[in-house]
């Protein structure tokens, strides 16, 4: 399995964007799935993540109430909406999947990633 992972770009402090995360050579419907970010020098971090069913979502308090985890099992996409980025939100963004039930905070834990998607945020 593949994952592609679209959408980033540049946007002003309190604007909006949404990734996407895409699997060939199967789908992403049979695993639970995470978006991490790394920043510059930092370690990388899970922001959302969604379980198998769609049922559970995780966000850390640096994000909740600001991005929104999504899928679509038919499509075999996940989304994520990020609304009011700060300029601290800026790093590479990377959805991974792991086959499991639920998603994991530990990267280690993934077994599919994608190539990551450069999201920053200008204040």
């Amino acid at each position: 399995v593949q994952l592609q992972a679209s959408g980033g770009g540049m946007v002003r402090a309190g604007g909006s964007q949404q990734l996407s995360c895409a699997a060939s050579g199967g789908t992403l419907s049979t695993y639970a799935v995470g978006w991490f970010r790394q920043a510059p020098g930092k370690e990388r971090e899970l922001v959302s993540g969604i379980s198998r069913s769609g049922e559970t979502t995780y966000y850390p308090p640096s994000v909740k109430g600001r991005f929104t985890i999504s899928r679509d099992n038919h499509k075999g996409t996940v989304l994520l909406q990020m609304n009011s980025l700060k300029p601290e939100d800026t790093a590479v963004y990377y959805c991974a999947a792991r086959d499991a039930n639920f998603m994991h905070l530990d990267p280690y834990e993934y077994t599919y990633w994608g190539q990551g998607t450069q999201v920053t945020v200008s204040s």
